[in-house]
């Protein structure tokens, strides 16, 4: 079994981790999240997200925080744009301040896409048709989310061949590459790469990430089995920001400090100072009152202050 010698993590704190934070987070504090991850060597960040602040109240200062970011060489930074009102938005700014990436979501489960987004899986690949040619038009990347591709809370166990289906849907609009979201955590080894097998025989694996959420404590495993495939682009969240919305108590994603202590371990490359990751972690865990949700970082506090 050959395992890729390097991965590249997007972090996803800045995004998915904090968006569904009842308390308020200042523009400040998450400008501050982004700059201590890029200099804990993450080269790709999911900084905000242009929805409707009605529906997201969190992601409301979206271009204040695009605008407050002092941007790295080297480091791309992605922004969720579920419409063209959306994507319009995030391109108002100068032209400096645009995302090298925007992201849309859709979900291999018809009822979930039903319920999250008030329409079918196929009315929601017409809907981002247009904003996927729009970006690329601009030669910004576009990335496709495929949400509950192992599990869904209202269908439960979701067939491979739905994920298939979904990511042929997502490459034929001109998705450039797509995440494979274990949304709501329930997904084991073999599912995975079930879901990962049917993805990759629309995308190359270079274009494949996998996303996986704890609820069940299977993220990590879960990693294991998708480089098992040759995987090697995941996406995580600083001091494993989000919770799962479907889950009462569990957590949401995987902690990007517990990724890469167990890809170090592997002798996994990742460019990533895990110190400097930890200190991230506890930076905006300190700014939302709470301890990080992270067993590598609490280990090596613990150790620290010895």
């Amino acid at each position: 079994m050959k395992l890729p010698t390097k991965v590249q993590l997007i972090d996803v704190g800045p995004r998915d981790g904090l968006q569904n934070e009842k308390q308020p987070v200042s523009a400040e504090v998450k400008i501050g999240l982004v700059h201590r991850l890029q200099e804990a060597g993450l080269t790709e960040i999911e900084v905000t997200s242009f929805v409707s602040p009605k529906w997201v109240p969190q992601m409301g200062d979206n271009a204040e925080v695009m605008h407050g970011i002092a941007r790295k060489p080297g480091v791309r930074y992605s922004v969720l744009t579920p419409n063209m009102k959306g994507f319009e938005a995030a391109i108002a700014a100068p032209r400096e301040e645009w995302p090298d990436e925007i992201v849309v979501f859709g979900a291999a489960s018809e009822a979930f896409s039903q319920k999250n987004i008030n329409c079918s899986i196929a009315e929601s690949i017409e809907r981002f048709a247009p904003v996927v040619a729009a970006a690329r038009e601009k030669g910004i990347a576009v990335r496709g989310a495929m949400s509950c591709t192992v599990g869904c809370p209202y269908e439960g166990d979701i067939a491979p061949e739905a994920v298939g289906r979904l990511a042929g849907l997502m490459k034929g609009i001109g998705v450039q590459r797509v995440d494979v979201a274990d949304t709501i955590g329930v997904g084991t080894p073999r599912k995975v790469q079930a879901a990962m097998e049917a993805t990759l025989a629309h995308y190359d694996v270079e274009a494949v990430s996998g996303h996986f959420h704890d609820t069940y404590g299977q993220a990590l495993v879960n990693t294991l089995a998708a480089l098992e495939l040759g995987v090697w682009n995941f996406q995580s969240s600083s001091a494993g920001l989000g919770g799962c919305p479907y889950a009462k108590g569990a957590t949401g994603n995987v902690a990007t400090e517990d990724v890469v202590y167990m890809l170090h371990g592997m002798g996994i490359a990742t460019g990533i100072d895990l110190d400097r990751l930890i200190d991230a972690g506890v930076y905006i865990s300190q700014a939302l009152g709470r301890e990080p949700n992270s067993r590598a970082s609490k280990a090596i506090r613990t150790k620290r202050a010895g």
